[in-house]
């Protein structure tokens, strides 16, 4: 069936309500909207669904979301795991409430408990309740930091983090073989709570949250000491982050924690913002205003499901507020734990360290510090959340922080996702520590370069909508393998490893070997003078994302050559 059958069929077949077909009539004369919405089937990838709300077989809408829920239900139930349940929770963005409801419904009709948050909670949290409650699976919905127009589905699995192989391999299965709308289930939410069916939770599961991030705290000491002396200011930027952040600043003893008033209640066209990512400088106007207003020490935003931080800080010397990447913040955490736990004797002899293979290579140097044992995943947090059961399962280390450059990490184990609550409570606590000294976090900051060296990233991304973008994305990978750059502008290329063939070339002796991570559409090139780039294609938007990095002497000189690397980059994908 071709995309104007498909079109034809929805505006005709009664299962579709008459809502679902007056939005899609308004569409008739416009071509190429009936082909975007109509080429495809939304995907079910490894981590579930994202794409822009809308009707239509490519779009997020209550056809498409229930018929992941039925997959993800036959599924359940073949594993024999419907008693134990599904927990579920969702953001502020637009449908996300009734996608939550229509998510809980159909697993209910296919027999399978589940506990929906009263309101919206944050992904930490949600990765947290699926372990507290001994449910089989967890479900988000959220599209995290993309524009307004997108919303998003994300399963995770018993463990608390986000499926991974092979069960991910498997749940796709049973959501392609729903091949008909039809096949779907549903019920009257009346009749699933009567039934026993249907849960709802919320309180008693953010005390008991609350109770596990506050087990992460090491100096509450130096908190209480000088307290008074420091300002906060947080933006939920429209999402869920709010209520978590403030209670748990307020409850270690913050008392001068501002949020911004324009972004503080939940809304899911996110007014004040062009897109709610804490990676974006625009997204902080408003916070770094209240800032200078208030003389804040640190400036803190989270994104709608609050599993990513972006963080200013003031560089002492200047005034001026500094902007961290998630490299940056990543760092200063990890300097921040590792050596207070050294201090304090608490250091495990076996600790590891987890970074994604795109993440700043300054990790090595403090895992080495420490004697951490460093281990890289593959890009996506369900990675580190795979590698902290297996530590469960093995005992072979123990976990003490793992990060990813696109502002994520997870202080503790308590969750197995991303958690920018536990970031912004630890980073606060950092505050405090070395304001103590006469620090601040940018000095900080500037101290971990002088120590380890000026180790600098960037990111560059090409978008490309629709079914021709993806074939562009797709040609441009296609001929990095084909035709393998031997440099990029001054930098040679030492060794190129492929991921999707598992296979590592060094282009020196020649020789190959093996890598033993999970196959994945990632080219990683490794440079002389310890600068890298990579290329893969995003999972989650329209775009084929260049990481690079390099390490240098000074500011300057890292800021000059991680932009002639841009540069080169380009010019050879070109």
């Amino acid at each position: 069936m071709d995309y104007k059958e498909k079109y034809n069929s929805w505006c005709q077949n009664p299962l579709f309500d008459e809502e679902t077909k007056k939005e899609l009539f308004s569409i008739k004369d416009d071509e190429e909207e009936i082909k975007d919405r109509f080429y495809k089937d939304l995907e079910f990838g490894t981590g579930g669904l994202r794409g822009i709300i809308g009707n239509g077989t490519n779009r997020m809408n209550q056809y498409t979301v229930t018929k992941a829920t039925q997959g993800l239900a036959n599924y359940i139930i073949e594993k024999g795991k419907q008693e134990k349940g599904v927990a579920i929770s969702y953001d502020s963005r637009n449908m996300s409430k009734e996608f939550s409801e229509q998510t809980a419904l159909c697993l209910n009709a296919n027999g399978i408990k589940t506990y929906v948050f009263e309101s919206l909670r944050p992904v930490p949290e949600l990765s947290f309740a699926v372990r507290k409650l001994g449910c089989t699976a967890g479900i988000m919905i959220t599209a995290s930091h993309n524009p307004p127009k997108y919303n998003g589905y994300k399963v995770y699995w018993d463990d608390g983090a986000q499926i991974v192989s092979p069960v991910d391999k498997e749940v796709i299965e049973k959501v392609n073989e729903i091949t008909d709308f039809a096949m779907v289930k549903t019920m009257d939410k009346q009749e699933a709570i009567q039934s026993g069916l249907y849960h709802q939770i919320g309180s008693e599961i953010d005390d008991a949250y609350m109770q596990e991030l506050k087990k992460q705290c090491l100096n509450p000491e130096v908190i209480k000491e000088v307290e008074k002396d420091i300002s906060i200011v947080y933006t939920p930027l429209h999402g869920t982050g709010n209520m978590p952040v403030t209670r748990i600043l307020k409850e270690l003893g913050f008392t001068n924690v501002y949020v911004v008033p324009e972004q503080e209640k939940p809304d899911g066209n996110f007014p004040t913002v062009d897109y709610p990512n804490p990676e974006d400088a625009k997204a902080f106007k408003l916070a770094l205003e209240l800032a200078k207003k208030v003389n804040a020490d640190v400036v803190l935003a989270t994104d709608p499901d609050a599993d990513r931080l972006g963080v200013y800080a003031k560089d002492s010397k200047t005034g001026e507020y500094m902007p961290f990447t998630g490299n940056m913040s990543g760092m200063l955490i990890a300097e921040y734990l590792l050596s207070q736990r050294s201090k304090k004797g608490i250091l495990p002899t076996n600790g590891a360290f987890i970074k994604t293979i795109v993440s700043t290579n300054m990790a090595d140097a403090i895992a080495k510090e420490y004697g951490m044992k460093l281990i890289e995943v593959l890009t996506g947090f369900k990675y580190i959340g795979e590698k902290i059961r297996e530590f469960e399962q093995t005992k072979e280390y123990e976990y003490q922080f793992g990060f990813e450059e696109s502002y994520g990490c997870l202080v503790g184990t308590h969750a197995r996702d991303k958690d920018g609550i536990a970031a912004v409570m630890i980073l606060c606590e950092a505050t405090a520590f070395y304001k103590k000294q006469g620090l601040t976090l940018w000095d900080q900051m500037i101290n971990l370069y002088e120590k380890y060296g000026y180790y600098k990233e960037g990111i560059s991304s090409i978008t490309m909508e629709g079914a021709s973008g993806a074939e562009k994305i797709k040609e441009i990978m296609d001929n990095l393998r084909q035709n393998p750059p031997t440099e990029f502008g001054k930098y040679k290329v030492l060794e190129i490893k492929d991921y999707k063939l598992s296979e590592a070339k060094n282009l020196q002796t020649g020789e190959t070997s093996e890598i033993t991570l999970p196959t994945s559409n990632v080219l990683y090139y490794e440079l002389e003078n310890n600068s890298w780039c990579c290329a893969r294609p995003s999972g989650t938007e329209p775009k084929i994302k260049f990481y690079m990095g390099i390490k240098a002497t000074s500011m300057e000189e890292a800021n000059k050559e991680l932009e002639e690397l841009k540069q080169a980059v380009l010019e050879v994908v070109k």
